[in-house]
């Protein structure tokens, strides 16, 4: 019976195995090809038409704010110097308990606005709503903290007037051409896009002078450079290929672009999700296949958001075991989604793919090692064979994360120096193992944590952006 188990079990983790490095080869394929056709568009961009059109629709920056009292002010000086035509920027001040709001009204000159606030979303109470003099475009709402970055979003959907909504984390980099890039996009079929995702990049490492990328430069760390990889690999190959077939399920929550009303049509941002931008962009794949809605939801590689990732191993570890969390708390209320001809390639590829090679992925992992060691013991599997599994599955793998840093290397070449590249290349070598080990652990332990019911966002240790002076 031992033994038997131990043949399926084995067997089964073979394939499985299999169709996971398949399938992600394929998607690298899709991504290169289309990497390749956005390149070709961007050479007919005619980006300083877009900026004087008439027709350009305006946008509104919605910035959640937390304790963000050492980069608060640059970095909305930062948002209000991008090369937009009609922007509106919205701080909310989600119960800040430091200096955050003091140092915008030092810094901006706040005024109080009366203006009229329709709270379409239901969001903890508001304070005051703000205006700058210096800066007629910049407002920002004070209100109290509910305990999530989701609430403070709403709030700031609840006052923006512009047709898109775009979100941007306090503590991130937008670059000077971002909204004009992310919105071509939209231009391109207005009517059907809903939604545009941007890439977002590590920050770590690279120089940054008054808030904007001066110099990208790889982390020292190897901690780092490993994010560096997985979000290359996440952003190039992954969403690029999954927004080519219209199936793309999330849009990071530090930069992504959204038409207004459609978020309100869903009830906006749920406040309770752990995964706030992966929640709302399936429900936003419900409501428009319900509604049997022609529409696109879109991933562009050149808008890029730079920001700070974890820089040790306890706060990686949080955030991962979080991201799993967010994962099982957006895929188990959409269950029904599953299967069903209403929602089309959503319902049949897309979140099966999730549950069985996302969510189960270190279920599966772990009983797999442990039945392999358990069948090489009792001799049920070579020695040969078993090597021969590990070398061809580690080698596999490996070249995908360097096809990933190659694409990069094709088509952006953010990283310009070849010693970067060369460090890049030669971190891919130690991606498959001993780092994929760790986040399984760190995601069994996200699901541990959901099945008892600990959905807290634990803290994590932040070094915060360094910015030179301009000399």
């Amino acid at each position: 019976m031992t033994v038997h188990f131990l043949a399926i079990s084995n067997d089964t983790l073979f394939i499985y195995f299999a169709l996971s490095n398949l399938i992600y080869l394929g998607l690298l394929i899709v991504a290169i090809v289309k990497n390749v056709r956005h390149r070709h568009r961007l050479g007919s961009q005619r980006l300083e038409l877009v900026k004087a059109s008439p027709f350009t629709p305006p946008i509104t920056l919605i910035v959640p704010a937390h304790n963000e009292e050492r980069s608060i002010v640059g970095s909305v000086g930062a948002l209000l110097g991008l090369e937009y035509p009609c922007l509106e920027v919205i701080v909310v001040n989600d119960g800040s308990d430091d200096a955050t709001m003091e140092k915008m009204r030092l810094a901006y000159q706040l005024q109080a606005a009366r203006i009229l606030y329709i709270a379409d979303i239901a969001t903890a109470p508001l304070h005051a709503i703000y205006r700058s003099p210096l800066d007629p475009r910049l407002f920002v709402l004070d209100k109290e903290a509910a305990g999530c970055k989701a609430d403070a979003i709403n709030a700031g959907i609840n006052a923006a007037t512009s047709p898109y909504i775009c979100v941007v984390d306090a503590d991130s980099i937008l670059e000077k051409e971002s909204l004009i890039r992310i919105m071509a996009g939209v231009f391109a079929d207005p009517g059907r896009v809903m939604a545009v995702g941007g890439i977002v990049r590590v920050l770590n490492g690279s120089r940054v002078v008054n808030n904007q990328i001066e110099e990208v430069r790889l982390p020292k760390s190897p901690i780092e450079v490993m994010q560096v990889i997985e979000y290359l690999r996440a952003f190039l190959v992954g969403r690029e290929a999954w927004a080519g077939f219209n199936m793309l399920p999330i849009i990071s929550g530090a930069f992504g672009v959204f038409q207004r009303d459609l978020v309100l049509q869903v009830g906006g941002f749920r406040t309770h999700a752990v995964g706030e931008d992966l929640d709302l962009v399936v429900r936003m794949h419900r409501r428009l296949r319900e509604e049997r809605r022609p529409y696109h939801i879109d991933f562009i590689p050149d808008p890029t958001c730079w920001t700070e990732v974890p820089t040790d191993l306890k706060s990686l570890a949080r955030q991962r075991a979080r991201w799993h969390k967010g994962l099982i708390d957006t895929l188990w209320p959409n269950r029904d989604m599953l299967f069903r001809a209403r929602y089309g390639r959503i319902g049949w590829l897309v979140l099966p793919y999730m549950w069985i090679f996302e969510f189960f992925a270190p279920i599966i992992e772990v009983v797999g090692y442990t039945t392999i060691i358990l069948a090489l013991i009792s001799g049920e599997l070579s020695k040969s064979f078993f090597l021969q599994f590990l070398l061809f599955g580690y080698a596999f793998a490996t070249l995908l994360s360097i096809g990933s840093v190659l694409l990069e290397e094709m088509t952006f070449r953010r990283y310009s120096d070849w010693r970067e590249v060369a460090r890049l290349l030669i971190y891919c070598l130690f991606e498959h193992f001993p780092y994929r080990q760790l986040t399984m652990v760190w995601r069994l332990q996200g699901i541990w944590q959901y099945l008892r019911g600990d959905l807290q966002w634990r803290s994590m240790k932040r070094v915060g952006i360094s910015t030179d002076p301009v000399v």
